[in-house]
C-alpha cells in the first residue's frame, strides 16, 4: 500500500503499481478508458470481508442468536443482492421494488425486514404475498391497514414496531432521525395502544421492537442508549400486557471516514458495546435476551466504492491565495451528498498516482449549480484534462440517490476481483433518459 493511500478508506486491494492507481487488480485509468466516466467501481474483496468482519463481531460479542440486515438504502442491485445472499445476510428494503430486486436476487424472504414511514397499500400487500420475514410498522395508520389486510390470511404476519426513541443523535441534523418530533417512527405514548390494536389483530404477531437514531454516528454510547429504550419499553409491555419481545432491533449508522483525518470504522468495537449494553440490559430487568439486529449499510458499503471522473477543463486560480478549479464529468447528479449536506471528501488523480501533490484545487461538477462542488481544498498534482480524478468511500448514498438533473444519463457500476471487471450496472443511455418524455 502507497503512502498516498490511507488504508481505512481505500478499498482492502486499492495500490499504486507504476504510477498508476489499480483497485481489485484492474488499473483504473484503463477501466475509464474502456467503459467511460463517470464511472463507479465496487471492490468485492472490500465488500466480501467488511460483511464478514459483520458476522464474526457480533458472533463474538454477543451470541449465535443475531441479525445482520444489509441497509439497501445505501446502494441495492440484484449482483450486490446476490453477494449478501452468498454472504449469509439479511436484508432491510424501504420500497416495492427494492422487495423486487431482492427477490430477483434469490434473497430468501424471511431474512427480509421491510421499512419505511409511507409504504402504499400495494407495497404492504406485496410484502404480505410474499411473505416478508418481517414488517417494520411506523404508524397507527399503517398498522390499522396491515390489520385489515393481514385478517383473513391463513398465517400471521411478523411485525416490528418502530419507536421514535427521543434521542438527538450527534450527527448532520439531515440524517438524525431519533429525535421525539422526527418523521420516523412511533412516539413512545403511543406504544400502548399500537400494542392494544395488534393483540385484536388476528393476522398480526408482534416479534420485536425497532428504532434507529441517524447515519454517522461515532458516539457508541449513543446505540447503548437507544437499546436502553427499547428494553425499557419491552419490560413495560410485559408488564402491562404479557407480551415478550422476542426481537431488539436498535438500527444502524455507525460513522464511516471519509478523509484521512477521519477515524476508522470500528465494528468489532461497535458489536462488543451493543452486546454488552443487551446482555447487562437483560440482566438488570430480569428479561430473556431476545434476537438482536443490526442494521449496518454505509459501514459495509461505502469503502468498497470509489468514483473516476474525467477533468473537462481547468480554470486557473483568481487570485493567487484562491485554489485552482478542476471541471470534471460527473457531480451532483451522481454524488449528491457534498450539496445536500456538507459531505467531505479526498481525491488522487488516477493516472499520476505517486505525483507530488503541490497544488490545491476545487474540484468542481459539471451541473449548473454554483453548490455543485465535490471537493474543496484538496491537494493534487498539478491537473490537465484529460486526467482521471478517483474518489474513495463513494459506495454508500451516492448512485442510490442519483438523477438525470440536466437530462445526464447516470452513470455505470462496474465490480471489480482478481484483475476482472463485471459491468452490473450498465451506463444509462439517452433513449431511456428520454423514454418517459411525451411529445404533445
Amino acid at each position: 500500500m502507497n503512502s498516498y493511500l490511507a488504508r481505512h478508506i481505500w478499498p482492502d486491494t486499492a495500490h499504486i503499481i507504476h504510477n498508476r492507481l489499480a483497485i481489485g487488480g484492474c488499473d483504473v485509468s484503463a477501466l475509464a478508458d474502456r467503459y467511460a466516466t463517470p464511472l463507479y467501481l465496487l471492490d468485492e474483496a472490500t465488500l466480501r470481508t467488511t460483511m464478514r468482519s459483520y458476522q464474526d463481531a457480533f458472533s463474538a460479542a454477543y451470541y449465535v442468536n443475531h441479525g445482520i440486515h444489509y441497509a439497501s438504502k445505501a446502494l441495492l442491485n440484484t449482483a450486490l443482492t446476490q453477494i449478501i445472499v452468498e454472504e449469509g445476510l439479511g436484508l432491510d428494503v424501504v420500497s416495492g421494488t427494492e422487495l423486487l430486486v431482492a427477490r430477483r436476487a434469490g434473497m430468501p424472504m424471511d431474512r427480509i425486514h421491510f421499512h419505511g414511514n409511507a409504504k402504499t397499500r400495494a407495497e404492504l400487500e406485496r410484502a404480505l404475498d410474499w411473505g416478508v420475514g418481517a414488517i417494520v410498522v411506523d404508524s397507527l395508520d399503517e398498522l390499522a391497514q396491515l390489520a385489515q389486510l393481514s385478517a383473513e390470511r391463513a398465517k400471521p404476519q411478523n411485525i416490528l414496531l418502530r419507536i421514535a426513541p427521543d434521542i438527538a443523535a450527534r450527527t448532520h441534523a439531515h440524517i438524525a432521525t431519533g429525535s421525539a418530533d422526527s418523521k420516523f417512527g412511533l412516539p413512545l405514548t403511543a406504544l400502548e395502544h399500537a400494542v392494544a390494536r395488534i393483540q385484536d389483530a388476528p393476522g398480526l404477531r408482534l416479534q420485536g421492537l425497532h428504532a434507529h437514531i441517524g447515519s454517522q454516528i461515532f458516539a457508541l454510547d449513543q446505540f447503548c442508549a437507544t437499546i436502553d429504550v427499547l428494553l425499557d419499553q419491552a419490560v413495560h409491555l410485559r408488564n402491562c400486557f404479557g407480551v415478550i419481545i422476542d426481537e431488539i432491533s436498535p438500527g444502524g449508522g455507525l460513522g464511516v471516514p471519509y478523509v484521512a483525518d477521519m477515524p476508522p470504522a470500528d465494528i468489532s468495537a461497535y458489536a462488543a458495546i451493543l452486546g454488552q449494553a443487551l446482555r447487562d440490559g437483560c440482566a438488570a430487568r430480569n428479561f430473556p435476551p431476545p434476537r438482536l439486529t443490526v442494521e449496518p449499510g454505509r459501514s459495509i458499503i461505502a469503502r468498497a466504492g470509489v468514483a473516476l471522473y474525467r477533468i473537462v477543463a481547468t480554470r486557473s486560480p483568481a487570485k493567487p491565495s484562491l485554489p485552482g478549479h478542476l471541471h470534471i464529468d460527473g457531480g451532483m447528479a451522481d454524488n449528491i451528498r457534498p450539496a445536500l449536506y456538507g459531505a467531505r471528501y479526498t481525491a488522487l488523480i488516477a493516472n499520476r498516482a505517486n505525483a507530488p501533490a503541490d497544488a490545491v484545487w476545487i474540484i468542481a461538477g459539471r451541473y449548473c449549480e454554483t453548490g455543485d462542488i465535490l471537493i474543496r481544498d484538496v491537494a493534487l498534482p498539478q491537473a490537465a484534462p484529460g486526467d482521471i480524478v478517483a474518489i474513495p468511500v463513494v459506495g454508500a448514498y451516492t448512485l442510490s440517490m442519483s438523477s438525470n438533473y440536466n437530462l445526464t444519463p447516470r452513470p455505470a457500476l462496474i465490480l471489480v476481483r482478481d484483475g476482472n471487471a463485471q459491468i452490473i450496472q450498465r451506463r444509462e443511455s439517452e433513449d431511456e433518459v428520454l423514454a418517459r418524455d411525451q411529445q404533445l
